[in-house]
């Protein structure tokens, strides 16, 4: 066993099925273990590390962040924190922010926010409504609104009053919802759930609900946002604007960083001083690194860059689609495509690290695609090399 992951084995409590591979650093996509082997990433953390690895300009923002502050708590403001939440308000179309450590602690924050606008209502509303096959964190709260018994069974009882529904099934929102329920909380691309993208007509319907009952629509965007489908954030292409949005992972190109944005309406009725907190959340170091992350975004124009590799992406995975007979159908949008298998996904996934390129799965039978924005053409041929020799 490699002398790391003895260390590893020996220090840390068994909660990941971790790969056989320890890794040292990172370069542009590519990643390289501690024996030199080289590694085509199209995991990107889980779709964490959107500007791939290396940055030199978000490196040394970092570095000169280091130099300066790194935290303070929540009692004092910073320098970064503002233009954070600035840059975060321009590229989301929401109007306030608050800064988490995780993306489960900003649907922590969100199913908080619901709650806490529906008694200052004074509706006695408190239900959530979520989808099946959602993924939406690993704390109780967010555990008890993912949409699989599988996460939830073994910490029950969870919250109460969630109650799920089909995912792309109008009617079965309609039934779940009643006097009792305060928002509704999806994804507008299921990325763990299987790579199952929202229609028009759900998206649509589910805004239309809300606003005729009352209730608030939240999306969690912590992994399909921040340019990966093709907008900046993925309900920007349906136009259907939530009242509560979660982000997470990329916005810090792999500094921890989470938060959750409001409307002025929902902010202004909500939370309160003293209703919530974090100790760490919006510290410094990490306000920076989101700061630079939507400024290089931004100026490289990386949404467009994903729309366009993103159909190159999507018309070579249809061609495999159509050509390997142990591939039944692909899924997604932008960088985040899935193809469902006929064998366990881990097979193929442990075979693809074999041949230096690393995917994750979706559920049993999907291959997860969620590479780093910046992939050009020539990493998705590189890629489909090596995803055939695995399958």
């Amino acid at each position: 066993m490699n002398t790391y992951m003895e260390e590893t084995n020996l220090g840390l409590v068994h909660t990941y099925n971790r790969f056989p591979v320890v890794l040292k650093r990172g370069s542009g996509v590519y990643l390289f273990d501690t024996e030199g082997k080289k590694y085509l990433d199209f995991a990107a953390g889980i779709a964490v590390c959107g500007l791939g690895y290396g940055n030199e300009e978000l490196k040394e923002t970092l570095k000169e962040q280091v130099d300066c502050l790194m935290h303070t708590s929540n009692l004092y403001y910073n320098t970064t924190c503002g233009k954070a939440a600035g840059a975060l308000k321009r590229i989301s179309k929401m109007d306030r922010i608050f800064f988490t450590n995780s993306g489960t602690e900003a649907v922590e924050g969100a199913l908080k926010a619901a709650r806490k606008y529906a008694w200052k209502k004074g509706t006695g509303r408190y239900e959530f409504i979520a989808m099946e096959n959602s993924f939406h964190g690993r704390s109780i709260g967010a555990v008890s609104v993912t949409g699989n018994k599988a996460y939830r069974k073994p910490f029950e009882p969870m919250l109460p009053g969630v109650r799920f529904a089909v995912f792309n099934s109008l009617d079965s929102v309609k039934e779940q919802i009643n006097d009792k329920t305060c928002a509704v909380i999806l994804e507008p691309l299921q990325g763990e759930g299987g790579i199952n993208q929202a229609s028009q007509e759900f998206m649509e319907g589910v805004r239309r609900l809300c606003d005729e009952e009352g209730i608030l629509m939240i999306c969690d965007e912590i992994q399909c946002g921040m340019g990966r489908t093709g907008a900046m954030f993925a309900w920007q292409s349906y136009g259907v604007k939530p009242d509560i949005m979660v982000m997470a992972k990329a916005i810090g190109s792999g500094v921890p960083v989470g938060a959750f944005a409001l409307t002025e309406k929902v902010a202004q009725d909500s939370l309160e001083p003293g209703d919530h907190g974090t100790t760490y959340g919006g510290n410094p170091f990490a306000c920076a690194a989101v700061a630079k992350t939507v400024e290089i975004f931004e100026r490289e124009k990386l949404v467009d860059h994903v729309q366009e590799i993103g159909i190159y992406l999507k018309e070579k995975l249809d061609e495999l689609t159509a050509e390997h007979n142990g591939v039944i159908e692909r899924r997604g949008i932008g960088l985040i495509q899935g193809i469902k298998v006929k064998k366990p996904a881990q097979e193929v996934i442990n075979k693809a690290l074999e041949e230096g390129l690393l995917i994750i799965s979706a559920r049993d039978n999907v291959i997860r695609l969620v590479p780093p924005l910046v992939i050009e053409k020539e990493h998705v041929d590189e890629m489909l090399e090596k995803l055939k020799c695995a399958l």
